[in-house]
């Protein structure tokens, strides 16, 4: 993309730094404090096929009831791989195969359970931080090409620097007070 001013480079780096966000929104609610959610399981990914794909790409995630997810994979060999997958992505949950049916009983809040939540939801806000400080990486890149072709001048890249880091530090502050959020809530008690 060829940016020549600030405001096209701060309107692209503020979609991108949004999209970190939004998907951080979607994991945290798969982390439901309690009942079934099929957002719970969404970000799940089986090896299928010779590679990893989302759990929604091999089955419909149903919830029959509100402490219990279901999976209706859609081939049978890979029932397996997809108990596999929910067992081993780190939210405590020990699904059980019947036939084609996978059953994911989720389990009562208990004070390891809600530090597990809280864990994972400190791992999905870091990936959100990691992400944004990516998209500040990019932007620091380009402003400095900007300069290096001489298309800005030094003070121009300096303020643009500044400016993007401003931007930053928003969006870190925002995913800090979203992972506060949830944190609270997973553990009222």
């Amino acid at each position: 993309m060829a940016v020549t001013d600030l405001a096209s480079l701060k309107q692209d780096l503020t979609r991108r730094m949004d999209g970190a966000l939004e998907t951080l929104g979607r994991e945290f609610a798969g982390l439901r404090t309690g009942r079934a959610s099929p957002a719970l399981v969404e970000p799940v990914k089986v090896e299928a096929y010779g590679s990893e794909v989302p759990l929604s790409q091999v089955g419909t995630i149903g919830v029959p009831e509100p402490r219990m997810l279901t999976v209706q994979v859609w081939d049978r060999s890979l029932v397996n791989s997809v108990v596999k997958a929910i067992r081993d992505f780190g939210l405590g949950l020990n699904p059980a195969a019947d036939g084609q049916l996978v059953r994911v009983p989720i389990p009562q809040l208990t004070g390891e359970r809600r530090t597990e939540l809280a864990k994972a939801a400190g791992r999905y806000a870091e990936g959100a931080k990691i992400a944004v400080r990516g998209v500040r990486r990019d932007g620091m890149e380009q402003t400095k090409a900007l300069e290096k072709k001489h298309t800005i001048s030094q003070d121009d890249e300096k303020r643009w620097h500044e400016e993007i880091q401003k931007l930053t530090d928003g969006y870190i502050k925002r995913v800090d007070e979203a992972l506060a959020e949830k944190d609270k809530e997973i553990r009222q008690v």
